[in-house]
């Protein structure tokens, strides 16, 4: 099994450079992606045999975390339960 920990500092932009090439060369089970920087609804990702998870900040252009796996979970939360943390995406 293959975990990949990615500050990708917005994903829209590192989408401009050939993010998707090298997240198909990595073939990890598990993307773990911090600084998405983006908001729900700006990128629409076609990755094939991954499950999506965006948790995005409240802020525009702040934070957020992303999570692509190929193992489908039993639960997914959002947040950490911490409030002063919890609008930041993480």
């Amino acid at each position: 099994m293959k975990l990949i920990s990615w500050n990708v500092n917005g994903l829209r932009a590192v989408l401009k450079k050939d993010f998707l090439a090298t997240f198909n060369q990595l073939e990890a089970d598990w993307f773990c992606l911090q600084e998405t920087k983006m908001q729900a609804g700006q990128v629409e990702l076609d990755l094939p045999g991954y499950y999506q998870y965006f948790n995005y900040a409240e802020k525009k252009g702040y934070s957020g975390t992303a999570i692509f796996t190929k193992h489908e979970p039993l639960q997914v939360t959002y947040g950490i339960n911490q409030p002063e943390h919890d609008h930041e995406g993480a």
